[in-house]
């Protein structure tokens, strides 16, 4: 295992769930490919919407500038309502390797219909499946984050990336502070992947399982995300 910064937080426990349950679909056998700055790195903006059918697949192109990198990836709506911890984990692996169904991650992973308890069983499930030692459990029990926390997540974004290792966050995202197409009225309790970033303006490409709005591939700012993991934590 490679040196890394490590945060001192505790563990805190966390629930992935989504509120509704969607019915699992069949996946295509060709997932259309999406390029990703096609329409620039600025938070908010869309790269890919309106796919949102469950099992949906998309080919994500990665992407490479003097600010930007962003990771190619296999992206698959999730197949139910909570199994946003398998399909981002899922989304994640497949920088890497062809990977397991959302199923066969979900029994890894230990998934109920109360959804993934903690973000460590992510961990331990994407090292298992890479064979190596790279992932981490980072906390962020302080909400807002500390300046420590904010600067240990970005780096690791950075490092991850650049090293071909998607994110895997756990997020808590209230009225009044969501990504785009939640749901206004709830806090959702959520996993989703982070797949590239741009430094020029502080972004990070977001690859949403959820696909809430018909949201599925979009950037959203640092700031943002930083406010959204408290008090869950990310594997990194």
């Amino acid at each position: 295992m490679r040196k890394r910064l490590v945060s001192t937080a505790i563990a805190v426990a966390a629930v992935g769930a989504l509120l509704t349950p969607a019915a699992a679909q069949a996946r295509p056998a060709h997932p259309h490919s999406v390029s990703v700055l096609g329409h620039g790195s600025k938070a908010g903006t869309a790269v890919v919407s309106g796919q949102n059918e469950p099992g949906t697949r998309l080919s994500i192109g990665g992407a490479r500038t003097a600010s930007a990198h962003t990771l190619p990836v296999d992206y698959q709506v999730q197949e139910t309502g909570y199994w946003c911890g398998p399909a981002a984990t899922r989304i994640a692996l497949s920088a890497r390797i062809a990977p397991p169904s959302q199923g066969a991650l979900a029994a890894q992973l230990g998934t109920t219909e109360a959804g993934t308890d903690h973000i460590s069983q992510v961990t331990g499930v994407l090292n298992a499946n890479l064979g190596t030692g790279w992932y981490e459990t980072k906390e962020m029990p302080n909400d807002p984050p500390t300046q420590a926390q904010k600067d240990l997540l970005w780096s690791d974004i950075v490092l991850d990336i650049d090293n071909n290792y998607p994110l895997v966050t756990n997020i808590v995202a209230p009225p009044g502070n969501q990504p785009p197409g939640y749901p206004s009225d709830q806090t959702i309790y959520h996993y989703f992947t982070v797949i590239g970033y741009d430094d020029a303006n502080r972004t990070v490409l977001i690859a949403d399982p959820a696909s809430f709005g018909g949201n599925q591939i979009y950037w959203l700012s640092f700031d943002q995300l930083a406010t959204l993991i408290p008090p869950k934590g990310y594997a990194a």
